[in-house]
């Protein structure tokens, strides 16, 4: 066998020893490493956030989802997340990818804007922009205790109970910024809506 055909077996031996070892290191060591640190530092967040009620889960912390009836009417007994440009389908994460300048989302966020303000009976000018504005994943589970705000009384009146509950149960599931200066305060919807449930019956 003549010298460059020894070379070149040879590369292709060290080439497939490589791969292999890439391959064990990269896609089966290191995922299990990280999975451990996960559960150890995160064990909530790495399993999901998994949120149960009674035993069977309802959702997660971690992904937002809609609180509509069959027909997809909102219900107004709940407060209700940011759009969703997936449709809320954890496995269809993504925003619309429409621009600024795009007549397409003008639009849209026009009619969001006043279906807000007539769903929560409030001006036009107090809808805040995350309530017309779906987020890059389209699976925000947060809302801006602006957009809340403008849900109390809404909630309130269609449970019967004094807005200042709503409030309390409000401030309850607020979120400050991180590390107190990074990003801004957050509503957890689905945490909100349970608690609502919990508190003030499901009825």
């Amino acid at each position: 066998m003549s010298a460059p055909l020894l070379r070149s077996g040879r590369q292709y031996v060290a080439a497939v020893r490589a791969m292999v070892l890439a391959t064990v290191a990269l896609g089966l060591l290191y995922p299990l490493l990280m999975t451990g640190v996960a559960q150890v530092i995160a064990p909530d967040r790495a399993d999901g956030s998994i949120v149960s009620v009674d035993g069977a889960p309802v959702g997660s912390s971690l992904i937002g989802q809609s609180f509509t009836d069959a027909a997809g009417n909102p219900l107004p007994r709940y407060f209700q997340s940011r759009p969703s440009a997936a449709d809320y389908d954890g496995t269809a994460s993504g925003g619309s990818n429409l621009g600024p300048n795009s007549p397409e989302l003008v639009a849209a966020v026009t009619e969001r804007r006043a279906a807000v303000a007539a769903f929560n009976g409030v001006p036009e000018s107090d809808v805040p922009a995350d309530a017309v504005t779906a987020s890059a994943s389209g699976l925000d589970p947060d809302i801006s205790p602006e957009y809340a705000a403008i849900q109390v009384q809404r909630v309130a009146s269609e449970r019967g109970v004094p807005a200042a509950e709503v409030q309390r149960l409000v401030a309850d599931a607020t979120d400050g910024r991180d590390a107190g200066f990074i990003g801004a305060p957050t509503v957890n919807v689905l945490e909100l809506n349970l608690a609502l449930d919990r508190e003030l019956g499901a009825g």
